[in-house]
């Protein structure tokens, strides 16, 4: 577990530089360069990840609570809304006018239908650190930026490409799921 718990760290301490030290951030790109600060940026944010990956498969799970098979439904249509919104996150959507962070409120729904899904310790640690770092970001990013802007309606069809790439991400995911995880997403289907 302590790999999965220093890998979260790493990722969630990375992306709240930018956030909650941002003259720190920008001292740092002064003496680095900016390439070479995006370059080290990008190489520990992949370290993160895999840190997270090998130390999710490394730790054993104890049990903490059950899952509520009423919920399993609920919690794996808020995984598609979740990806959805990380869809729309870099691209026009009428989304972008309701949700000021699309990305990190996809997280947040990501982590909470985990939780749905997962009673045990690493799904905990994995999930819920998630969880409270995107919530803890958007409160940050909102402190710092000030009033919400929102950005102009795009064409209906924006909506339709942005629904397609959603269900393309989700079924990538579905077949790297069990690599990632070590279990199928299938195995929390209702029998």
């Amino acid at each position: 577990m302590t790999l999965l718990a220093f890998g979260l760290l790493l990722f969630a301490g990375l992306h709240l530089v930018k956030s909650l030290a941002p003259t720190m951030r920008s001292d740092l790109q002064g003496r680095l360069g900016e390439n070479a600060y995006k370059g080290i940026f990008s190489l520990l944010v992949l370290a993160s990840l895999a840190l997270i990956v090998f130390g999710w498969r490394a730790t054993i799970p104890a049990f903490v609570y059950t899952p509520s098979p009423a919920l399993t439904m609920p919690a794996l249509l808020l995984l598609v809304l979740a990806f959805l919104l990380m869809v729309v996150s870099t691209r026009p959507s009428r989304l972008r006018r309701v949700v000021r962070h699309p990305q990190l409120s996809g997280v947040v729904l990501w982590g909470i239908a985990h939780l749905l899904l997962n009673g045990d310790s690493r799904a905990l640690l994995l999930f819920g650190g998630m969880t409270v770092w995107a919530v803890v970001e958007i409160v940050a990013i909102n402190h710092r930026d000030g009033s919400w802007v929102k950005p102009q309606a795009p064409a209906p069809a924006a909506e339709l490409v942005n629904l397609l790439i959603a269900v393309g991400v989700v079924a990538l995911l579905v077949f790297v799921h069990p690599w990632l995880a070590g279990v199928p997403v299938t195995g929390h289907l209702p029998q």
